[in-house]
C-alpha cells in the first residue's frame, strides 16, 4: 500500500499553471501534465486526460482561470465558457462549474479577474474534496451494517462500474470514497472491478488505484456482474454518476443499467454515490432528456495495453470494415437505485426525497422556471 497522497488537479508553484495527473497513460505510467492555457484544459477534458464529472468540473473551472490570466474581457470570458462547455456534454458538473465561475466573475473588474478566477477554481477544488469525504461517511454506514453481519474477517464484497474513485474527483472519489473509510477502519473490504469497455476505466483506472491504496480486489469482464451476483458473491453495488435527474434517474457510464437489472433480479443493493453538482434540477426524465455523447468508433475497434518488454502498443479488434457505434453513457431509471449516497446522508431515488435534501437548489431551479 502507498503512503503517498495527492490530488488529480492542482494549481503549480509558477502561479500561472495547474497540474493534473494524465489519466491516458495509466495503469502502465504515472504522468503528470501541464495545463497553461485555455486550449490546454479543454483537451484535456475532450481527450479524457481528466475524466469524472466532478474532475471534469475542476478543470473546467481551472481551464477558465487561465483563460482569464491570458485575457480578462468579458467577451473572452463569454467564449471560455463556451468552449468548454462543448467539451463534453453529459456531465452536468461542466456546466455548473462555469455557471458558477461566470457568475463570480462577471462583476469583477477585469483587472483583478485573474487572481479571483484562480481563488473561485480553487474553492471549486475544496467543497469537492469536502463532499467526497463526506459521502464516504455516510456510505461507510452502509459497509458497517453489512460487516457487522459478516464473520469476523470476512470482507464486504462491492461490486462498482468504471472509474468514481479519487481519480474522477478532486480526492476521495464518489464510489470508493466508503471504501476507503472503511479500509481506514480496519473493516475487510473486497471490491469487484468491472473493466468497463470500451475505455476500460475499470481494468485501468480503478485497478490501478486500489491497488495503489492496498485494496484488494478483483478486475472482471463486464458480463460477469451478473453471474458474482447470481452465485452471492456481492454485498452491494456502488457506482458513481454523470448526471442525475431531479426525480432520481442515473446517467452513468455505459453499462450501468445491466449492473442495475442484475442487482435486482438478485437482492443485491444498488447505490449511487452522488455529489450534489451532478443533480440536474432543470431535468426529469433521465431517458428522454440526459443527452448521451457518442464518442470516437476508435475506442471500441481499438486497444492499448503494454507487451511483456512494456512497450505501450495499440492494436485493432474489430474487422477493418465494420461499423462501430460507441454509446458512452446509459441511463438507469431511479426505481432500480436502492439510495443514492450524497453529501447530506442516504436518501431515496425520488424527486420529493432530492428536492428535501437540496431545498436551495432546487428551489432556486423551480423560481427561474417561473
Amino acid at each position: 500500500m502507498s503512503s503517498e497522497r495527492f490530488r488529480t488537479i492542482w494549481p503549480n508553484e509558477d502561479g500561472e499553471t495547474v497540474g493534473i495527473v494524465d489519466q491516458t497513460r495509466l495503469p502502465h505510467r504515472l504522468e503528470l501534465a501541464t495545463l497553461a492555457s485555455l486550449a490546454d484544459a479543454a483537451h484535456a477534458i475532450r481527450a479524457m486526460q481528466v475524466r469524472g464529472a466532478p474532475l471534469i468540473g475542476a478543470t473546467a473551472a481551472y481551464g477558465l482561470a487561465l483563460a482569464m490570466r491570458d485575457d480578462p474581457s468579458d467577451e473572452h470570458l463569454r467564449e471560455a465558457c463556451e468552449r468548454l462547455l462543448a467539451t463534453r456534454p453529459t456531465a452536468v458538473n461542466l456546466r455548473w462549474a462555469l455557471e458558477r465561475m461566470a457568475k463570480a466573475l462577471a462583476p469583477i473588474d477585469p483587472a483583478r479577474r485573474a487572481a479571483a478566477a484562480f481563488a473561485e477554481a480553487a474553492a471549486v477544488a475544496e467543497e469537492d474534496v469536502a463532499i467526497n469525504a463526506a459521502i464516504g461517511d455516510h456510505g461507510l454506514a452502509l459497509i458497517e451494517q453489512i460487516a457487522a453481519n459478516k464473520t469476523p474477517g470476512e470482507p464486504v464484497n462491492v461490486l462498482t462500474h468504471c472509474n468514481a474513485g479519487w481519480l474522477a474527483t478532486v480526492d476521495w472519489g464518489t464510489a470508493t470514497a466508503p471504501i476507503y473509510k472503511a479500509q481506514a477502519k480496519g473493516i475487510p473490504v473486497h471490491v469487484w472491478v468491472d473493466e468497463t469497455r470500451p475505455r476500460n476505466q475499470g481494468a485501468s483506472l480503478t485497478a490501478w488505484e486500489l491497488g495503489f491504496h492496498g485494496v484488494d480486489h478483483t478486475v472482471i469482464v463486464d458480463n460477469a456482474g451478473g453471474h458474482v451476483m447470481q452465485h452471492g458473491m456481492v454485498d452491494l453495488c456502488i457506482v458513481g454518476t454523470d448526471r442525475t435527474t431531479a426525480s432520481g434517474d442515473v446517467g452513468n457510464k455505459i453499462g450501468t443499467y445491466l449492473k442495475a437489472l442484475a442487482a435486482e433480479d438478485n437482492g443485491v443493493p444498488f447505490y449511487v454515490a452522488l455529489p450534489s453538482p451532478t443533480i440536474d434540477f432543470s431535468i426529469d426524465d433521465g431517458v428522454a432528456e440526459i443527452p448521451i455523447e457518442q464518442r470516437d468508433g476508435r475506442e471500441v475497434s481499438h486497444i492499448a495495453g503494454a507487451t511483456a518488454e512494456g512497450e505501450v502498443v495499440e492494436v485493432q479488434l474489430t474487422p477493418a470494415d465494420s461499423r462501430v457505434a460507441n454509446y458512452a453513457f446509459d441511463v438507469t431509471p431511479a426505481r432500480l437505485v436502492s439510495g443514492l449516497i450524497t453529501e447530506r446522508g442516504v436518501i431515496e431515488a425520488s424527486k420529493d426525497a432530492i428536492a428535501a435534501a437540496f431545498p436551495e437548489r432546487a428551489g432556486a431551479v423551480a423560481a427561474a422556471a417561473e
